[in-house]
């Protein structure tokens, strides 16, 4: 073998063996500093309740430290856009839910990101369900679910259906819903569930619909009256609320679903130490009891289902969105 063969041989096997050294070198170094935790929502809501509480669990069994960072806007999209743009090397992950990784991409005119192709799925943490809500005044005519849709189907349009804002989960599970139970609706779009439940609390408003973290503290406060549940199976902290589902409407189940991401392009082995580090803290009684508390069922799994449940969602909710002929330019 010729000696310049022999040299440009022995540089590329060099150069391969570095580069394995590296990469085995990084993954066992890592998290050598604070990890990012993006929340596209607000301080105080449901999405960023999961991500603090999830993460300092993880944090306090680890030792690694993680960095809230909210970046609300244009309904989730502005932090999961910022997360995704942001280096793929295990120090930037984001909190996404149903919203801006399933409804989203059809709900928007234009997205400033693709849910599939530019994150990487780490683990589904949990599933919220929604609840129907009536004020409890003493004029009010609705004790059931059954009430409502009769008052809706007698006088069709006058009823109103509030949302916490045009395109929301909360909006669309609405419309899925009165498409189901064949009634129609005014809907009133509201920037956010502060006025919202003002308002319905008020009377001024007949129906709310909203995740239970948001509404559990009024309802308890017997303020509103919860007409049934939006998921599969009750609420354990609403036992006595039915689901949609047991109310009459067979097969109905909708609620909001809230998973971590990292940009594409992250290592794989950081992927799987993130999905069994979650995964444990997901197990731990305490954790669940608070999430519980928060109306949160803790879920976990794999990098693969987490990744096929997105898959699955975005036509789902696609439809939805398209049956409402909500859009936003």
């Amino acid at each position: 073998m010729p000696t310049t063969t022999r040299r440009r041989l022995l540089a590329l096997a060099t150069g391969c063996l570095a580069t394995l050294t590296t990469t085995g070198a990084f993954a066992q170094a890592w998290p050598a500093k604070p990890i990012r935790l993006v929340v596209p929502f607000p301080p105080g809501g449901g999405t960023d309740i999961i991500a603090r509480e999830t993460s300092q669990r993880v944090a306090a069994a680890t030792g690694w430290t993680f960095v809230i960072d909210n970046k609300p806007g244009a309904g989730g999209n502005l932090g999961v856009d910022a997360a995704a743009k942001s280096p793929a090397d295990g120090y930037t992950i984001v909190i996404g839910q149903t919203s801006n990784l399933a409804i989203n991409p059809t709900l928007y005119a234009r997205m400033p990101y693709d849910s599939q192709k530019d994150l990487a799925p780490i683990v589904l943490l949990a599933n919220s369900a929604l609840v129907m809500v009536m004020v409890t005044g003493m004029n009010t005519p609705y004790k059931s679910l059954a009430d409502a849709v009769s008052a809706a189907k007698a006088k069709p349009g006058v009823l109103n259906f509030a949302s916490p804002g045009n395109g929301t989960v909360a909006h669309l599970t609405s419309e899925m819903f009165q498409k189901a139970a064949g009634v129609k609706t005014q809907h009133i779009p509201y920037k956010g569930a502060a006025q919202a439940l003002t308002d319905v609390i008020s009377g001024s408003v007949d129906l709310y619909m909203s995740s239970v973290p948001t509404l559990i503290g009024q309802i308890r406060n017997q303020k509103l009256r919860a007409l049934a549940v939006t998921s599969a199976k009750r609420v354990d902290d609403l036992p006595s609320v039915s689901t949609i589902n047991e109310s009459g409407f067979k097969g109905f189940e909708a609620g909001v679903w809230f998973g971590l991401l990292a940009p594409a392009g992250t290592p794989r082995d950081v992927i799987d130490r993130l999905n069994a580090e979650f995964n444990k803290a997901l197990q731990n009684p305490e954790l669940r009891k608070k999430l519980g508390d928060e109306g949160a069922d803790p879920i976990g799994g794999t990098v693969e289902q987490f990744t096929a449940l997105i898959k699955s969602e975005i036509p789902r909710w696609g439809q939805v969105v398209k049956d409402s002929g909500a859009k936003v330019d």
